[in-house]
């Protein structure tokens, strides 16, 4: 299989597609790769015969379009005015994806479909994940360059910003996931204890998921990824052994690192690599589960965004825009302290994008490595660069390679909306850039670094922003919230913060692209899927797990039995049972969600939940007790 073509680079002119096309015939279809404002991407099966015919058209948006009700776009494809085209983008890479299951007769090679990434234009704008990231950008590049030329000194370039012609947008995602057996449950509590222990961390892979991994990497190599590294991640077990000498009861979490690329390239490279994770461990006889927090009380999946930014000059060199000039005496360049603080002070109206599920939020608990706080950590002196795993956005450094300067994004997880954060993000750090460009790179470090409570001259008086200590052991909850803010604990908490912080909106929406109709878009999407999932899911999954804390009936029980039954007696009716004057939290949270009354269900939601974790514990302890 060596011959077969995985990728057509951007740009690539039409007849060099065609002549590829033809010279691998195995390429049966085309897709048009669109994504809508929840993230998803749109998969369909056209005859590769029909895309040579009408390449133009399906240029130029004519060829294919889409009913926009499928997709979400709420508010702007509506049942009376569904149409949306589907222009490819011709400025990034095209993949091709393979079905090893199925292989073509005359060719004796896996059929192919080329998935080709397309906008989806809705009377006549731009209306997707990915237009709102390339327009984003746009604008951000045009402000930058024009701000280098005017504040050539802040970059701390070696060369003068007057010289600085375009701008590098380079990012990259990292991958983690779960892997275990088909239809086998978890061993929460083993795996719990596995976890405490650190026996998983860097372990080395066994059997399938050894195969699986290794096929992984090798094939992501193939589509030019240059994969980095993929190793085990915190959580798992380890396997067992069958009669026949085979791996059973496998439940492991991995993680897959890969080179970074232009912004947009780094999203469409994050669903290439879930697609192919998928395919191969479905291969190999394994599910993968890509979600923020698979099984309660274990370590969940990150998807630590990283974002940089370059500047190139008119012949062609690249210089990073936020590493210091003398790395040993500074953490970063003016811009860079900017855009650190411009990504920390508007995060509020960042995080609903990052997180706006119900599982996402689950995630970002204390204990897990998962950060709830809106701060940064830099290292205690320029000399030692930090890796503090608590914070939410830090700066990584190589004293060696100023072009690894990066900020590192740890609260977005793998079904985050890359697309839509990276254009808030970058957006929020243009913010800060500007600010930075009247201020030494001293009193950029102080104001970073203030205490809550002390005026500044950009960020918030009342909250701290830095912290070199573990956030988790070194403040209360109470500590945290008050230096960090209070962190939402479900997602309407979260996306009201569109509307709670207005002035923040205005900045991350300033480049035009993310503007009020796709916000609102975004948000009406986002609470649909939240109520429906609470209704149709989440409740009765926990309406079953109430059922199943049933009375022991035992010949000898003790008083602590009784104790015991009698709270989980009284938890199961609080949470589940109505009666005609009384209604359980179950019932009464379904109400608020039907009616709209979003603040009583948001703090409905977090009782129950925080009841459930009570009869989970009450129940395991009161059956551990029966002998």
């Amino acid at each position: 299989m060596a011959d077969l073509l995985y990728t057509i680079k951007a740009h690539t002119p039409k007849e060099e597609i065609i002549r590829l096309l033809r010279e691998h015939p195995e390429i049966k279809f085309v897709s048009l790769m669109g994504i809508d404002l929840a993230g998803n991407d749109t998969d369909e099966k056209i005859p590769v015969r029909l895309f040579i015919k009408d390449m133009d058209e399906f240029f130029a948006g004519r060829a294919v379009q889409t009913d926009g009700s499928s997709v979400v776009l709420p508010g702007i494809a509506t049942l009376n005015n569904a149409k949306v085209d589907m222009p490819i983008d011709h400025s990034v890479n095209w993949f091709v994806d393979y079905n090893f299951e199925h292989y073509d007769n005359v060719t004796n090679r896996p059929v192919g479909t080329l998935r080709i990434p397309a906008f989806l234009i809705h009377e006549g704008k731009r209306v997707d994940s990915r237009a709102v990231l390339t327009d984003t950008l746009i604008n951000v590049k045009k402000e930058l360059v024009d701000l280098l030329h005017h504040y050539p000194s802040v970059s701390g370039l070696e060369v003068n910003g007057k010289d600085v012609t375009d701008i590098a947008f380079t990012s990259a995602t990292e991958l983690e996931f779960w892997v275990k057996t088909p239809l086998e449950e978890a061993a929460v509590e083993e795996m719990s204890a596995s976890q405490v222990m650190q026996e998983q961390y860097w372990e080395r892979t066994h059997g399938a998921v050894r195969c699986a991994l290794e096929q992984t990497l090798i094939e992501l190599d193939k589509y030019g990824l240059n994969v980095e590294m993929g190793h085990k991640e915190v959580g798992g077990l380890k396997a067992q052994i069958d009669e026949s000498g085979h791996l059973t009861h496998v439940c492991e979490q991995l993680e897959i690192d890969w080179r970074f690329s232009d912004a947009v390239q780094a999203a469409d490279n994050e669903i290439l690599v879930r697609t192919v994770v998928k395919e191969i461990f479905r291969a190999n006889g394994l599910e993968v589960s890509f979600k923020a927090k698979p099984m309660i009380g274990l370590a969940g999946n990150g998807e630590h965004t990283h974002i940089g930014l370059a500047a190139i000059t008119a012949e062609g060199k690249m210089y990073n825009l936020f590493a210091a000039k003398n790395p040993e005496q500074d953490y970063m360049s003016a811009a860079g302290f900017g855009a650190l603080m411009g990504l920390l002070k508007y995060y509020e109206v960042i995080s609903p994008f990052v997180s706006a599920t119900n599982d996402s939020l689950n995630r970002l608990k204390p204990g897990f490595e998962a950060p709830v706080c809106i701060v940064t950590s830099l290292g205690y002196t320029p000399k030692f660069p930090s890796r503090n795993r608590t914070i939410l956005a830090g700066l990584i450094r190589d004293l060696e390679n100023p072009m690894a300067t990066r900020f590192e994004l740890r609260a977005c997880n793998p079904y985050t909306n890359t697309y839509l954060v990276l254009a808030a993000a970058y957006s929020a750090i243009l913010d800060g850039i500007k600010m930075s460009v009247t201020h030494t790179t001293d009193e950029l470090l102080a104001e970073l670094s203030k205490d809550a409570g002390q005026e500044g001259f950009y960020l918030e008086k009342d909250r701290a922003y830095r912290s070199e200590e573990d956030v988790y052991e070194a403040y209360t909850q109470d500590e945290r919230d008050r230096l960090f803010g209070t962190p939402p604990a479900t997602v309407w908490e979260n996306i009201a913060a569109l509307e709670k912080y207005p002035d923040k909106v205005k900045i991350i929406s300033s480049g035009g692209a993310l503007h009020e109709r796709i916000i609102n878009a975004f948000r009406e999407g986002a609470l649909l899927r939240w109520k429906t999932e609470l209704i149709s899911r989440i409740l009765p999954e926990m309406r079953e797990l109430v059922r199943k804390a049933k009375k022991v009936e035992m010949p000898f029980v003790t008083d602590q039995d009784a104790y015991n039954w009698n709270k989980i007696f009284t938890l199961r009716a609080e949470l589940a049972k109505d009666s005609i004057d009384e209604k359980s939290l179950f019932t009464r949270l379904i109400k608020a969600l039907e009616i709209g009354k979003y603040d009583e269900a948001s703090d409905l939601q977090i009782v129950i939940y925080q009841k459930i974790e009570e009869l989970k514990s009450l129940y395991d302890a009161y059956e551990k007790n029966m002998i």
